[in-house]
């Protein structure tokens, strides 16, 4: 697939940057890894296109694993330079990295944190 905003290869290297600055520890478990995805990823409950996910944890029958979705960023956050970008792509990186390490822990403090997200972006909606 060809890289229609051009900074796939700046992308890889942001991630990878902050990967290597989380402790080795926080990867247990992690055994799918960390994926780019270059679509962007549209969340299913959002209105007109104006709810995009930048990240997702996904765990099942297969595994444990994080997506980050470079599309999302670009069509977000592309016009940033790339300090920026980067700090953008920690956030949701840690983000999604919680979402594990909570999960392993029998958490689910972000999960309703979302989900409290989601629920007054659905309220705002309805006004």
């Amino acid at each position: 697939m060809a890289d229609k905003y051009g900074r796939l290869d700046e992308f890889e290297e942001i991630l990878n940057e902050i990967y290597r600055e989380v402790p080795e520890e926080f990867y247990e478990g992690l055994n799918l890894g960390v994926v780019i995805d270059e679509e962007v990823n549209y969340h299913p409950k959002g209105q007109d296109g104006d709810l995009i996910n930048l990240g997702a944890y996904q765990r099942g029958p297969l595994g444990r694993g994080i997506i980050i979705y470079y599309g999302s960023f670009m069509e977000l956050f592309g016009f940033l330079q790339r300090e920026a970008l980067k700090e953008e792509v920690r956030k949701t990186f840690i983000h999604e990295l919680t979402h594990h390490r909570e999960s392993l822990a029998h958490y689910a403090d972000l999960e309703v944190e979302d989900a409290e997200f989601l629920k007054s972006y659905e309220e705002a909606k309805k006004l």
